[in-house]
């Protein structure tokens, strides 16, 4: 990993321990920013778990976010957490494996939302109203660089880019 500190300030780098902790409480909205077609943003709050250092979500397969991830995968999701914003930039891809969809539905149903695999994707009675109806697909970003800006003592501003993360294709506009 690279870390290349930020801050204008004189503050120290951010250590990644401190953004990894927090992020493993899952506790903080997620706001998942894709790109429409013609290349206009979209932004909306998903159900986000962070999990083995990556960032899982569902969404209907109808949902704007969704149909933007199918044609440009590249996104960002930011989470403002306890003492700490974090912006984390990368690739969502659908995820197919059985064994890591009744996994990730064990740790949903840990916090409150039952839902369970069917299809190769999750159901239940209820979602949040933004994930459309079911059946919910469940995507993985895989951090390529992540920002981090203290919101608390000690202060800093740091970005982390990671070597190991799949390349994000660069997608230009299309101009009509």
């Amino acid at each position: 990993m690279e870390r290349k500190n930020l801050d204008i300030y004189g503050h120290a780098p951010i250590p990644w321990s401190r953004a990894l902790k927090q992020l493993a409480s899952n506790n903080g909205t997620y706001w998942l920013a894709t790109t429409r077609p013609g290349a206009g943003p979209h932004l909306a709050a998903v159900g986000g778990l962070w999990v083995d250092g990556k960032v899982y979500f569902v969404s209907g397969p109808r949902t704007r976010k969704s149909r933007d991830i199918v044609k440009h995968p590249a996104c960002v999701v930011s989470i403002s957490l306890k003492d700490l914003d974090v912006v984390i930039e990368g690739a969502a891809r659908k995820v197919k494996d059985e064994a890591t969809l009744k996994r990730l539905a064990k740790r949903y149903a840990a916090q409150g939302w039952p839902a369970v695999v069917k299809g190769g994707a999750f159901t239940y009675d209820y979602s949040a109203p933004s994930a459309g109806p079911p059946p919910w697909d469940l995507y993985v970003i895989v951090p390529a660089t992540v920002f981090g800006v203290a919101t608390a003592e000690p202060h800093g501003a740091t970005r982390w880019r990671f070597r190991d993360a799949p390349k994000v294709k660069k997608r230009t506009a299309r101009r009509s």
